[in-house]
């Protein structure tokens, strides 16, 4: 059996995460990290890491940015493989779990749903088919509380466009600044948000007279909690190093 300090556990994913572990029989949830201690869970919740005395195999992490570093230095400490979920880290948070996953195992993914990684796998096959004849962009809509714009996912499927390209290209994400004709060396990026939309990302490739869509729209968060779940038992026994869905698709 796995044991796992979900951090975020108070949150909504984190709730879901908590209710989809229970039918597990290959790990559970044996601790929370969370600053909201309002909710009563069925396993101890700490908000200072430093008084955590559980036995931890694996972190998932499920809560917001500003928590990364206390909990990558928990991991650290205790030599804890971590799962991050979080989305919308910035650059140095980014190169701080490279530089951490030379030590302990990290996996990290922008999206933990194994559809929206096929559809980047897509994305990256058409757009190497289609360079040069058709115009990229890339829509996404999620629901009205989400913070940041555009969502990780939509950059992470337009850095896999780009590292599909002969060419690097420029992200665009706001045209009503720009009073210019679109260049062909640029990716369009735009955030909806609204309601209760749970995720919804569009690729759209734009040529002379036909247009290529692939889409992926998510229905619900369990896509995502099930996501993290599979990444800790995949994550359990490995070596340090970073890993990504890609690591756990090809162990399928």
């Amino acid at each position: 059996m796995i044991n796992v300090l979900l951090s975020g556990c108070n949150g909504k994913m984190g709730q879901v995460i908590t209710r989809l572990s229970e039918q597990r029989d290959n790990l559970r949830i044996c601790a929370g990290y969370d600053l909201n201690s309002s909710i009563k869970n069925s396993y101890p919740v700490f908000s200072d890491l430093k008084k955590c005395d559980v036995q931890i195999d694996v972190i998932i992490d499920f809560s917001h940015p500003s928590a990364l570093e206390p909990l990558i230095e928990f991991a650290l400490n205790r030599k804890i493989p971590a799962v991050i979920s979080t989305t919308g880290l910035n650059p140095e948070q980014v190169k701080m779990l490279r530089d951490v996953s030379k030590y302990i195992p990290i996996f990290f993914s922008a999206n933990m749903s194994l559809g929206v990684n096929l559809l980047i796998d897509l994305v990256k096959k058409a757009a190497r088919v289609l360079e040069d004849n058709f115009d990229i962009e890339i829509v996404e809509k999620h629901h009205n509380q989400k913070i940041d714009a555009p969502s990780g996912t939509a950059l992470a499927i337009a850095d896999a466009i780009n590292t599909a390209l002969s060419e690097p290209q420029e992200y665009i994400y706001d045209r009503h600044s720009r009073r210019k004709k679109r260049s062909k060396k640029e990716i369009g990026m735009h955030a909806v948000r609204g309601g209760t939309i749970v995720g919804d990302h569009s690729v759209i490739f734009a040529g002379n007279d036909e247009i290529i869509e692939i889409n992926h729209i998510a229905t619900s968060k369990e896509i995502f909690a099930v996501g993290s779940l599979n990444a800790a038992a995949f994550l359990y026994d490995k070596k340090p190093g970073m890993y990504s869905m890609d690591d756990l698709i090809g162990s399928k």
